[in-house]
């Protein structure tokens, strides 16, 4: 296989990891705020907790980037996901702020 179609199958590959984590993170914050405390909740904390694990074991890099490395010398932030450059840059901001939000309003939840 080619270098280019191997790095093409990584931002693939990414891609729909993202997305996948998207739609936990999303309906994580939507269960939160309905106070819809129910087991999908709380595997979505799980996927969060291994995804920031596995980010820490690689020192906040996610191992398909740098797998994408081996394969491409751009500098772009988007070199190993087909995302915008300013989401790609962001996105551990993003979402480890909408994260937070969720953990908070989680806290409150069951504490009210």
């Amino acid at each position: 296989m080619e270098s280019e179609t191997k790095l093409t199958l990584i931002k693939v590959i990414h891609t729909l990891i993202w997305v996948f984590f998207n739609i936990v993170i999303f309906y994580m914050l939507y269960a939160a705020i309905a106070n819809k405390l129910d087991l999908w909740l709380w595997l979505g904390y799980g996927f969060v907790f291994l995804e920031g694990l596995i980010l820490l074991i690689f020192k906040s890099h996610c191992p398909l980037n740098l797998l994408a490395r081996k394969y491409t010398n751009s500098t772009k932030d988007n070199f190993d996901i087909y995302l915008p450059s300013w989401l790609a840059k962001y996105t551990k901001l993003i979402y480890t702020t909408i994260f937070a939000i969720v953990c908070i309003i989680t806290l409150y939840q069951i504490l009210n």
